[in-house]
């Protein structure tokens, strides 16, 4: 038995939702489909479609409006997993949600850590492309501060990176625009940790409060490593939207 027919109806039907909501299919504000246009829909019960809205609410992914109508809410978006910006830059050009911005904070050429450096295949000393963010949902809060890092040789070939410009369809499109190397998959580890000095200043908590640290690598289709980045999320902000 496969690991999607194990997974319980209602939760099948919620992840088809996520996805919508990630890649932008389905905007904040827009109605979700009625219990009984999901039970038709994707062959459930009332029950089971009553259980779909009631776990997007949960989640905050979703609220009920004046009447019977259900609406997509993410204007309080949460960090995203790697997969999921991954999956929006691919499948509509965006890695932000409608109404996320990110602030780019620093891009320059600087001698990576240890971890970085065997994943981009850095020798010694030797430098990496490194491009710093916040990034901010639509009440103007940020949900999480970023660091993305490149090969050294894509400061000559995507110069944009060293910008501290918004680049439009995020990083992925405009190294593939450039080398034709495109960003396929994605792996992620994240785990608990306590806010920095830096990061508390950058995520508006106080130092040592609870946060979420995630590691992640993008990969070509070759399995080479295009970017590895490592982002830092507040409590209450750190559920991701895994598709």
């Amino acid at each position: 038995m496969s690991s999607l027919e194990r997974t319980p109806p209602y939760l099948q039907v919620v992840a088809a939702l996520k996805s919508k909501i990630v890649s932008g299919e389905l905007k904040h504000g827009d109605t979700l489909p009625s219990v009984r246009e999901l039970a038709t829909e994707y062959g459930i019960s009332t029950a089971t479609a009553q259980k779909v809205h009631r776990t997007l609410k949960a989640e905050g992914l979703a609220e009920a409006r004046q009447g019977s109508a259900t609406t997509v809410s993410t204007r309080r978006t949460l960090h995203r997993t790697a997969a999921d910006r991954l999956e929006s830059a691919l499948t509509t050009g965006r890695i932000y949600a409608d109404g996320e911005y990110a602030v780019i904070t620093n891009a320059d050429l600087t001698t990576p850590p240890e971890w970085v450096a065997d994943l981009l295949g850095v020798e010694g000393d030797g430098p990496a492309l490194r491009r710093q963010r916040v990034t901010h949902n639509a009440d103007h809060e940020p949900v999480s501060a970023s660091t993305s890092w490149f090969s050294a040789d894509l400061a000559e070939t995507v110069p944009a990176l060293l910008s501290r410009e918004r680049i439009p369809g995020g990083t992925p499109s405009a190294i593939e625009a450039v080398t034709g190397r495109r960003a396929v998959a994605s792996e992620e580890a994240s785990a608990a940790d306590a806010a920095t000095q830096e990061q508390a200043r950058l995520l508006g908590v106080e130092p040592g409060a609870p946060v979420l640290l995630s590691r992640n690598v993008y990969v070509d289709a070759q399995g080479d490593t295009v970017e590895v980045g490592e982002s830092v999320a507040p409590a209450l902000r750190w559920r991701s939207h895994r598709s």
